[in-house]
């Protein structure tokens, strides 16, 4: 018996989904989107295939983290000069821009490479509950138990 490849025509028609992230806790909603972006809810997923759907998260801005993350958990970045490390714990980041904590949660969760960085294009994030890809016909997808 043959191992089976899919082939990029195969895989080629890819579905869209939206999630509701109101409510959600942060990880394990990251966790279910990486799943669908590599496509290993899939029987044909292989992993130097992008085989992946596309994910549409609304109300980025109601996530959600559990214990003392709200305080704890820190964003760091660097302006790439000395001494120029900065720092916003998860409250002010909500504050500011609440899809970028969602869209940096996801992005640790996939394969840091080329084929990574595509899957992350296939996520959009809006921090309310509209979203411009109507045209796209998307799935609604429930987080819990299998999907």
């Amino acid at each position: 018996m043959k191992t089976y490849i899919p082939e990029p025509e195969v895989s080629g028609a890819k579905k869209w989904f939206v999630v509701d992230a109101a409510g959600q806790v942060l990880g394990r909603l990251a966790s279910k989107v990486a799943t669908v972006l590599m496509g290993k809810n899939k029987a044909i997923y292989t992993a130097h295939v992008d085989v992946g759907d596309y994910v549409i998260v609304v109300n980025a801005s109601k996530v959600r983290v559990t214990g003392a993350k709200a305080t704890d958990k820190i964003y760091y970045r660097h302006s790439g000069f000395p001494g120029g490390i900065k720092a916003r714990t998860f409250t002010e980041q909500m504050k500011r821009d609440s899809t970028k904590v969602i869209r940096l949660a996801v992005r640790n969760m996939l394969p840091k490479s080329i084929l990574g960085r595509g899957r992350l294009s296939k996520l959009k994030v809006y921090a309310g509950d509209e979203h411009p890809h109507d045209a796209q016909m998307p799935e609604p997808m429930t987080l819990g138990g299998k999907w």
